[in-house]
């Protein structure tokens, strides 16, 4: 489908693949490739698997367009939240398979997901916004306030602690670890699980769950909006 997410479906399930250099840094280009894969998922009716290569799911947003002015940093980061806002709404399941570091918008999809595996491993998970000089923004807050733990939150988003794979999992960012080799199966198996439930069912409860918390990161979108050029 594009050569910075590929898109293998079999069986009813749609694995997404994320390549985008050592790191699979989160572009314009990138967010545009997943919303295009999500689109085909969708026609497909197909659960979702997110993964990406050994070792790193994604380090963030990329830091040339990141430090390249408000001009461009902005529109990525309302591009990136609006992605996140998908994936939370997605009508079918959407698993992450994460082969190892996922830091700040890495972290993110995480966040973003239904369901998420890591890898056991010396591995960095968490959101480190703040370490790098970024104030975090509205919907950032928003999303790791609803899917972090209460002690982990300020941890994670005030003091921008990373988390061992063990510690993400208690945090919050992950709900199985597995060993590296095991993660594919894993996922697999978990999606299998998944197509047996009834789909309608499942969005209909997805955004009956989340409809305030989805209302919230609407309103965090536009706040975004309006207060990231003057941080």
């Amino acid at each position: 489908m594009n050569s910075l997410i590929s898109y293998q479906l079999t069986d009813g399930i749609a694995i997404l693949t994320l390549s985008h250099g050592k790191v699979n840094a989160i572009s314009m280009a990138v967010i545009d490739a997943f919303n295009q894969a999500l689109d085909q998922a969708e026609q497909d009716q197909a659960v979702v698997i997110i993964t990406s290569g050994p070792g790193i799911l994604s380090a963030g947003y990329d830091l040339k367009v990141m430090s390249s002015g408000l001009d461009q940093a902005v529109p990525l980061v309302t591009a990136g939240s609006k992605l996140s806002r998908r994936l939370l709404a997605h009508p079918y399941p959407v698993i992450i398979a994460c082969p190892g570091h996922a830091i700040a918008k890495g972290a993110f999809l995480l966040l973003s997901a239904d369901y998420r595996i890591g890898v056991t491993g010396p591995f960095s998970i968490g959101l480190n916004e703040v370490q790098i000089g970024m104030t975090m923004p509205y919907t950032g807050i928003v999303i790791a306030r609803n899917r972090l733990s209460p002690a982990a939150f300020e941890r994670s988003v005030i003091n921008g602690e990373m988390f061992s794979p063990q510690g993400a999992a208690e945090a919050g960012f992950l709900d199985l670890l597995v060993e590296p080799e095991a993660l594919a199966d894993s996922a697999i198996a978990v999606a299998q699980s998944l197509k047996k439930i009834s789909m309608k069912a499942h969005k209909n409860t997805k955004l009956r769950v989340r409809q305030t918390f989805l209302a919230a990161v609407d309103k965090a979108i536009e706040l975004d909006k309006e207060t990231l050029s003057l941080d």
